[in-house]
């Protein structure tokens, strides 16, 4: 089956759009409180279809990644009982829910900071530092600064070396599509088996 290639094809050509920029920075603002998926799928085609726009693109996914950070912020704030934590409960996020308020009475400041660089959505760090009511300020500068990071790098790397594997992905989208699923799925199970 050839859905990968068919993803891939399409988000290629919302890359095009002229309006992209603007769906990217939904996508961005939205995944970082509510929405499930994360910006770099639309960056990356961004990216390699418009190279020259490349730190544009990481800074418009930034600035709207923070933005809706801080609603995430806000919901876990001042509606988490009644927003966020449906939120959690609805994308099967309770366990990483539990262990990121954990990671809060520990590391505060640094948590949202590393959280950009997880496998955990950001959203879920977004609801749990508005939940136990850390500091606004910090959680904006640690937001900036990871999410900044994050995004960046994501473009740099894709300027530096996209064009040159954009064959190789296109090639083996599939294989590298079904084969990242099995990884998710087995990693999955082990985490239910071991932990």
């Amino acid at each position: 089956m050839r859905i990968f290639r068919h993803l891939y094809d399409k988000v290629l050509n919302w890359s095009h759009h002229r309006h992209a920029p603007y769906y990217l920075a939904g996508v961005s603002f939205a995944e970082s409180s509510f929405f499930p998926i994360p910006p770099d799928v639309m960056l990356i085609p961004m990216v390699l279809s418009k190279p020259l726009k490349a730190w544009n693109f990481a800074t418009i996914t930034t600035i709207s990644s923070i933005l809706g950070g801080i609603l995430g912020y806000l919901i876990g704030y001042y509606g988490f009982e009644l927003l966020g934590e449906p939120l959690v409960k609805a994308f099967g996020y309770e366990e990483s829910y539990a262990r990121i308020v954990s990671w809060f009475a520990h590391y505060g400041f640094w948590a949202v900071l590393l959280a950009g660089f997880t496998p955990i959505p950001y959203k879920m760090f977004t609801l749990a530092a508005g939940a136990t009511q850390m500091a606004l300020f910090p959680f904006v500068i640690a937001s900036i600064l990871g999410r900044g990071i994050r995004f960046f790098v994501v473009a740099g790397i894709v300027l530096y070396v996209g064009k040159r594997l954009e064959p190789v992905i296109v090639r083996y989208i599939d294989a590298i599509g079904w084969a990242t699923v099995l990884l998710v799925v087995l990693a999955g199970l082990a985490y239910w088996l071991f932990c």
